[in-house]
């Protein structure tokens, strides 16, 4: 009868063993670090009422995003710290993540958000937010994108020539 229960503390042992393991993974798992949230996403069908813009001659590529709104009017808010991983569609699937550094509020509900990139990419942006709406500017080596407002919190992101640019 005793040889039953021989193997039964081994068997607890085990079981507890693998209880844990199972616990420690799960802990693990909760204090790596999220994927970062994209602040827009490429609008896979665009309206077919809109006329498509005509390309100007320092223009390389564009298309339409949508803005991630909750995520907008976190990164708005300068109280609103620590923020959560942030990256930004570009073309040629780069997602660069931004390094917000000097978010300045003002009181008519218009944010200037500016910042770098984390590394290993090299650059640096300026975001103005007022309401839902975004303007920006963004500088990864020589290449230059900017944002314009198109309207229901989709933006025209555009990917521009500086030798092709006018002068001001």
């Amino acid at each position: 009868m005793l040889h039953q229960f021989r193997y039964l503390p081994l068997i607890i042992v085990v079981l507890s063993g693998m209880v844990f393991a199972g616990e420690l993974s799960r802990i693990t798992k909760a204090e790596e670090p999220l994927a970062p949230k994209s602040l827009w996403q490429t609008v896979v069908t665009p309206p077919s009422n809109q006329r498509p813009v005509p390309r100007k001659p320092w223009m390389i590529r564009d298309r339409e995003v949508e803005l991630n709104l909750p995520l907008l009017q976190r990164l708005k808010d300068a109280a609103s710290r620590p923020l959560p991983r942030i990256s930004v569609e570009l073309f040629d699937k780069a997602n660069p993540e931004l390094e917000v550094s000097s978010p300045v509020s003002h009181i008519n509900d218009t944010s200037i958000v500016r910042g770098s990139f984390k590394p290993p990419v090299e650059g640096d942006f300026t975001f103005v937010i007022t309401g839902n709406l975004l303007i920006g500017t963004i500088q990864i080596g020589n290449r230059i994108y900017k944002t314009d407002h198109i309207g229901n919190g989709r933006l025209r992101l555009v990917e521009l020539d500086p030798d092709k640019m006018p002068r001001d």
